[in-house]
């Protein structure tokens, strides 16, 4: 293709979580009101932008193996652009890593894509451009109306702030995002009602710690008021989901507020990391094992179908096995619905990398497999517990007689789904009486309810 056809064409390759998908949408609506129109072909595109991950090692590896692949293809006239997490983290470091690199753009102000576009149109040597400021002006203060959503589907990821306070010894992000900056709650609340204007079923929110929402606006309990607010603005979506809240931080008002309204799903993420007291010391997280406890129980008591999901990182400098066999009581012992497993991934700029007492590899390896071998029974028992049950299932997608949608109980990318023989409309609700249960999967037939199996929901 011609430089002239490629021209205020740009392609968008997002790489990494939730979170980066929604400022990777919220840049291509950017770039389109600025006239410029987005492409799935990099070959055809005059802007080629990158959205990197560089949490952990396998992303930086993704992220560096993506951008080196348009940086060998690319021709003369197009302009290859990294943005996101690496870019923020490596800055200028980020050019020798890839050759044929023209621009650099960080987290922190990535909402000023249009105008460093065109700044890098008008560049005249061939060193790249950077744009990494300091400050973690993310969101907020300085919207400019700005969408923070990406809709895939009948759900909507919807960003409620951006950055994280937290000391967690293991964790960059505070090195890359900067500290929490939380969105005004009247911009969250006019985005959600354009979701639903949209038709959008289900809006998951999210941030890097959705429980800290507020602190920075001195707002006591913010997430909590949001959410009453949220409810009461949009009361055609039938789907309010809530991902990373943090320990220690999962309030009474909070589990108060979940279970008075239908609309707000018994489902939580909480990211615990370890069951282990030292382990969670060196890590700097919370280490109150007994709040957990207590507040899984108030949880379970206040909404007792509620889903519970969270994460542990395994091999973590300094993990005995009577630590790791600490952690695997503490699953045992809780029965967590859905378990995220990770190995700790060396991060050189973090506190838990001057630990000098490391876990091998292999032993990293052997653990991981040994707990989620441990919570494959926990799943599995959890899931059979559903069977006989009527949920509703929001359908994402049908074919060759079946249909695949997700319960309450699952979020997207990260949880199970739910199989139905039967060819469903997506993006409708349906109830579904479950009849088997495997590990992560569900599979059901459409529960006939006075002869109307679907919900309409309008």
């Amino acid at each position: 293709m011609s430089h002239n056809n490629r021209r205020n064409r740009f392609y968008l390759l997002s790489l990494g979580c939730s979170k980066n998908t929604v400022d990777s949408e919220s840049m291509a609506s950017l770039l389109g009101q600025a006239g410029f129109r987005g492409n799935g072909n990099p070959a055809d595109a005059e802007i080629l932008i990158v959205n990197t991950c560089g949490f952990i090692e396998a992303a930086r590896k993704e992220s560096l193996s993506a951008l080196r692949d348009l940086a060998a293809s690319k021709h003369p006239e197009q302009l290859l652009i990294a943005a996101g997490c690496l870019s923020q983290r490596y800055g200028q470091d980020l050019a020798q890593e890839v050759p044929g690199l023209d621009g650099v753009i960080g987290t922190r102000r990535w909402m000023d894509i249009v105008p460093f576009v065109r700044d890098l149109r008008l560049r005249t040597h061939p060193q790249p451009l950077y744009h990494l400021p300091a400050d973690a002006m993310t969101v907020g203060r300085d919207e400019r109306g700005t969408p923070r959503v990406a809709v895939q589907g009948s759900s909507a990821y919807l960003k409620i702030s951006d950055g994280c306070r937290r000391p967690c010894a293991f964790c960059a992000i505070p090195q890359i995002k900067g500290t929490l900056v939380s969105r005004p709650a009247e911009v969250i609340i006019d985005e959600a009602r354009q979701l639903q204007e949209a038709g959008v079923k289900e809006i998951i929110i999210i941030s890097q710690d959705s429980t800290d929402y507020g602190h920075d606006l001195g707002i006591r309990n913010g997430l909590s008021k949001l959410l009453e607010e949220l409810v009461k603005a949009i009361p055609d979506i039938p789907w309010l989901r809530i991902m990373y809240a943090y320990p220690g931080y999962v309030t009474d008002e909070l589990i108060e507020t979940m279970a008075s309204h239908s609309q707000i799903l018994p489902y939580l993420d909480i990211p615990l990391q370890h069951g282990q007291r030292e382990t969670l010391k060196r890590m700097r997280r919370p280490a109150n094992l007994e709040w957990v406890y207590k507040t899984i129980d108030k949880l379970r008591d206040a909404m007792p179908d509620i889903a519970i999901r969270t994460t542990f990182i395994v091999g973590y400098p300094g993990e005995t096995e009577e630590e790791f066999e600490g952690l695997k009581e503490f699953v045992q012992d809780l029965r967590f619905d859905r378990v995220g497993v990770f190995t700790y991934s060396f991060e050189d700029s973090t506190p838990s990398a001057r630990v000098s007492w490391r876990v091998p590899e292999k032993v990293k390896t052997s653990r991981k497999a040994e707990l989620l071998e441990l919570q494959r029974q926990i799943s599995l028992e959890r899931n059979q517990a559903q069977v006989g049950k009527i949920l509703p299932v929001l359908v994402e997608g049908y074919g060759d007689g079946l249909s695949l949608g997700r319960s309450y109980r699952d979020a997207p990318e990260v949880d199970g789904l739910v199989i139905v023989p039967a060819e469903l409309p997506v993006g409708s609700l349906v109830p579904i009486r479950i009849d088997g249960a495997m590990v992560y999967d569900l599979t059901g037939v459409p529960a006939r309810i006075s002869e109307q199996y679907i919900l309409e929901i309008t």
